[in-house]
C-alpha cells in the first residue's frame, strides 16, 4: 500500500492516469506510469514526487523496467536539497544506477506555511501583491469555491484561451476532465473561480491532499485584467487552506533563484513571490537505467528532437 506524501503519487492520481490509457503500477511506495515509445517494444517510466531512492526501491524499479520493457524510469523525488537530503544522497543515487535526467516536472516551487494569522501572513507579502488584492476587493471581484458543471465547463473555456494566448503546451479537453471526474469524485480537485460583473474571469483547479492544498492548473481571461483578479484568487486560495485546517499551501513550480526575465514563465514565477513563501529546491530529475545502450541512443535522439523544434520555434 502507497503512503503517498504528493497527489501525483496517489492511488485516484494512478486512477486518472489508467483512464488516459497508460498503465500504472503501483508497487510498494513508488507508482510508476509507463508510457510507450511508439514503433518499439520499449518503454519510458515515470515516477514523479515519489519518495527518495533506496536500494530496496531500486530493486522494485529494476522489477518494474524488466516487465515493462523500460528503458530507464524517471524519477522527480519530492525531496528538498538542504533539508532531506544528506551529504552524500547523490552519490549514492549514481552508484545506484541513476543518471541525471532532462526534467518534466521543476526543479523548483514556492511552499508557503499557512499557520500563521491572517494578518501575519499579509504583512509577509510584498507590497505590490498586497495592492493589488485590495484592487480586486475595491473593483467588486468575487471568489468562491464552485465545483459545478458549468463552472468547469467554463475552466475548459479558459485553459484553451490561456494556452493560445500563452504559447504553451497545455493538455487537452479529455485530460482535464478525466482528471476532474477522477479528482473531484475523491473529494481531492477543486475549483476557485473568480466573477466580475457576474462573469467567470479566473478559474483555478484546487487538489487537497495531506496536509497540503496545491495549485496545479490556472486560467483566466485577457479581458478585465486591471482588476487583478488572480491576485485575489491566491488569497482566498491561502485562506482556504487555513479554513480546511491543512498546514500548507504548494504552487507546485517556479523558476531558480536567478530567474531570467526572459524566461517564457518569468511572470509565473514573479505572481508567486508576492506571497512569502519559501523558495524550494527539489534534488531534480534523475534516470534509472535499465538498459544502458538503449539510454544512450534514446538520448541522442531526444537531444536532436529538442533542437529541432527549438527551430521550428524560432
Amino acid at each position: 500500500m502507497i503512503n503517498a506524501k504528493h497527489p501525483l503519487q496517489s492511488k485516484e492520481w494512478g486512477e486518472f492516469r489508467e483512464k488516459t490509457g497508460l498503465k500504472v503500477v503501483r508497487d510498494g511506495e513508488i507508482q510508476v506510469t509507463i508510457h510507450k515509445l511508439p514503433y518499439t517494444p520499449w518503454s519510458i517510466g515515470y515516477c514523479p514526487k515519489g519518495p527518495m531512492p533506496d536500494e530496496s526501491q531500486v530493486e522494485t524499479l529494476k522489477k518494474i523496467a524488466c516487465e515493462n520493457s523500460c528503458i530507464f524510469i524517471k524519477c522527480e523525488p519530492k525531496v528538498e536539497v538542504g533539508i532531506q537530503l544528506t551529504a552524500n544522497g547523490l552519490q549514492q543515487m549514481r552508484e545506484m544506477g541513476f543518471v541525471e535526467g532532462k526534467s518534466l516536472f521543476t526543479k523548483y516551487n514556492f511552499v508557503l506555511d499557512v499557520t500563521p494569522s491572517t494578518n501575519e501572513l499579509l504583512a509577509s507579502f510584498k507590497q505590490k501583491t498586497r495592492y493589488n488584492i485590495k484592487v480586486a476587493e475595491k473593483k467588486g471581484v468575487v471568489v468562491s469555491i464552485d465545483d459545478s458543471p458549468e463552472a468547469f465547463n467554463r475552466y475548459l473555456e479558459l485553459t484553451e484561451e490561456t494556452t493560445k494566448r500563452q504559447g504553451f503546451y497545455a493538455h487537452g479537453r479529455t485530460y482535464h476532465k478525466k482528471m476532474w471526474e477522477t479528482l473531484h469524485g475523491a473529494d481531492i480537485a477543486h475549483l476557485l473561480v473568480a466573477k466580475y460583473e457576474g462573469q467567470i474571469i479566473t478559474t483555478w483547479v484546487l487538489f487537497k491532499y495531506g496536509d497540503t492544498l496545491y495549485y496545479p492548473y490556472g486560467a483566466s481571461t485577457r479581458e478585465h485584467r486591471e482588476v487583478m483578479a488572480n491576485n485575489l484568487v491566491m488569497w482566498e486560495a491561502i485562506r482556504l487552506a487555513k479554513k480546511w485546517g491543512l498546514t500548507y499551501l504548494d504552487m507546485w513550480g517556479a523558476l531558480g533563484p536567478e530567474a531570467d526575465p526572459n524566461d517564457p514563465w518569468y511572470g509565473f514565477h514573479t505572481f508567486k513571490s508576492g506571497y512569502g513563501a519559501r523558495h524550494v529546491e527539489y534534488i531534480g530529475t534523475w534516470d534509472y537505467i535499465a538498459k544502458p545502450l538503449l539510454y544512450k541512443i534514446f538520448r541522442v535522439i531526444e537531444d536532436l528532437r529538442w533542437k529541432i523544434l527549438r527551430m521550428i520555434k524560432k
